[in-house]
């Protein structure tokens, strides 16, 4: 989906956890936001949203969010530590490469 561009990829996780390591191309939103209303950055109209966070908690909680509120919305099972497991790239806001914390 995201490499289709059918998708947009969204982090919920916190600044600090951002900065230390994301998926290059990803949009960023903490949960924290989220839950106080921000609207979610870059998402055209129509577009599924996939929310990832650490584990899976947040970015559930925040697909419950968004669904409540009409979005197309789906999180990534197992989160950023299920995405390194795969030895799937992530990035600092360096562009170096990056850790989950």
């Amino acid at each position: 989906m995201l490499q289709a561009a059918t998708a947009v990829l969204l982090d919920v996780r916190e600044t600090q956890e951002w900065r230390a390591g994301h998926i290059p191309g990803a949009q960023h939103l903490p949960l924290s936001r989220l839950t106080a209303g921000a609207k979610v950055p870059g998402a055209p109209a129509g577009s599924r949203l996939v929310l990832i966070c650490r584990s899976g908690q947040r970015s559930q909680h925040a697909v419950r969010l968004l669904r409540e509120q009409g979005t197309d919305a789906v999180d990534v099972t197992g989160g950023m530590k299920a995405w390194v497991r795969q030895g799937l790239p992530v990035q600092d806001t360096a562009g170096a490469a990056g850790t989950v914390i």
